[in-house]
């Protein structure tokens, strides 16, 4: 059977709060008071139950490192996660931008007759 037989991604939430807990090592109010604070934005159930995906557990993880190991502090580690989401967005973009560059030199390089 194919391993990923459901076509789920990193990103589709599929695990319920008691077991993102027992995954992440965390208890359930933590990941409720990070949820409240913005930490971490699990996707909800049609109940309205909070529903973590796996890039979740994984951040989960992180912020706990940041806080346990680093000695960061909840609003911190909030803007370094900020930050970093910020830093993506824009790399992303200037992907996006050399892309289209390196077209428009190939057309213009194509339009241009030679000298």
């Amino acid at each position: 059977m194919d391993a990923n037989f459901f076509n789920l991604s990193d990103d589709t939430p599929v695990y319920v709060i008691s077991v993102a807990a027992q995954l992440s090592g965390l208890h359930p109010q933590t990941l409720r008071q990070y949820d409240r604070l913005g930490l971490v934005s699990p996707g909800r159930s049609a109940g309205r139950g909070r529903l973590y995906s796996t890039r979740d557990i994984v951040l989960l993880r992180e912020v706990q490192r940041l806080s346990q190991e680093d000695g960061i502090n909840l609003a911190g580690i909030k803007r370094i996660l900020e930050l970093e989401t910020e830093s993506m967005r824009l790399r992303d973009e200037v992907a996006r931008l050399r892309g289209e560059l390196a077209m428009m030199r190939a057309l213009i390089r194509y339009e241009l007759p030679p000298a």
